[in-house]
C-alpha cells in the first residue's frame, strides 16, 4: 500500500497553485490539482481536474478523483480566489457573483466533500489561502469584496479548527501580502513593493512554503499564518 499523502490542491493552473503542485510532488506527495484550464496530467502521482471550482459537481468530481486513485484524502489546499480591485459603489452584481461563485462556493463545497471523507479517516488538514487585506486595509487598494469572501473564510477556518479537533482534523489558513505572480503585471511591482514595511514584494515559495510549514505542524490549528512583509503588524 503507497503511504504517501495525498493533497488536493484548487486553482492550480498557474501561479501560487501552479508552484504548490510542483513542490508536494517533489516532496513525495500524491496531488488531485483542479482549476479551469488544467491540463490532462502523463505524471502518475497528479490527477488534473478540469471545472468550475464554485460548482458542486466540480468538488465532487475532484473528491470522486482522490479516491479512485489514491484511496483517501490527507490535505485540501484552497488556493482558488479571484480578486476584484473596484471602489465600492462601482461594484456589480456580476462582479459580486463572480467573486462569491470562486471565492465562497469554491471553498464550501469541496471542503464539506474533504472534511466528510478526513472524518472517516479521523485524520486530515484544511489549508484555505486568504488575504492580509481582510485585517488591514490599504487606502488605494479598494477590496471590499475580496474582505468579504476571504474574511468569511478566515473566521470559518478558526470554526473548522474547533469543530473538528477531537475528529484529527485541523483547519489552518495563509494570509499573504501581494506576491509576484501573473496577477501583478511587473510594470506595478516598484509600487506594490512600497505598500509592505519589509519594502518588497513576497515571492510563490513565501506562500508554498508557509502551506508546507502548516502541513507538517501537527500541533497547529486554527492559525492564520500571515505572509505579509509585516503589513498586519502595522505601517
Amino acid at each position: 500500500m503507497n503511504t504517501s499523502k495525498v493533497i488536493i490542491i484548487t486553482g492550480a493552473s498557474q501561479g501560487i497553485g501552479a508552484e504548490t503542485v510542483k513542490t508536494f510532488l517533489s516532496r513525495g506527495y500524491r496531488v488531485v490539482a483542479t482549476a479551469r484550464s488544467i491540463q490532462p496530467s502523463t505524471t502518475p502521482d497528479l490527477v488534473t481536474v478540469a471545472g468550475d471550482i464554485g460548482d458542486p459537481d466540480t468538488a465532487q468530481r475532484v473528491i470522486d478523483a482522490a479516491m479512485k486513485h489514491f484511496g483517501r484524502i490527507d490535505t485540501l489546499v484552497n488556493n482558488a480566489g479571484i480578486f476584484i480591485a473596484k471602489p465600492f459603489t462601482a461594484y456589480t452584481a456580476e462582479d459580486y457573483a463572480q467573486v462569491s461563485s470562486v471565492n465562497l462556493n469554491g471553498f464550501f463545497y469541496i471542503t464539506q466533500r474533504a472534511v466528510s471523507i478526513m472524518e472517516n479517516q479521523g485524520n486530515g488538514h484544511i489549508v484555505s489561502i486568504t488575504t492580509t487585506l481582510v485585517e488591514h486595509a490599504i487606502q488605494g487598494v479598494p477590496s471590499v469584496l475580496a474582505s468579504l469572501s476571504k474574511g468569511g473564510i478566515s473566521a470559518a477556518t478558526k470554526s473548522l479548527a474547533i469543530e473538528y479537533a477531537h475528529k484529527g482534523i485541523r483547519a489552518n489558513a495563509v494570509s499573504p501580502g501581494i506576491i509576484k505572480s501573473p496577477m501583478h503585471a511587473v510594470e506595478t511591482h516598484a509600487a506594490l513593493a512600497g505598500l509592505h514595511p519589509l519594502g518588497h514584494m513576497g515571492e510563490m515559495s513565501d506562500i508554498v512554503n508557509a502551506i508546507v510549514y502548516l502541513d507538517n505542524a501537527p500541533f497547529v490549528t486554527g492559525e492564520i499564518l500571515h505572509v505579509d512583509g509585516g503589513q498586519s503588524a502595522g505601517h
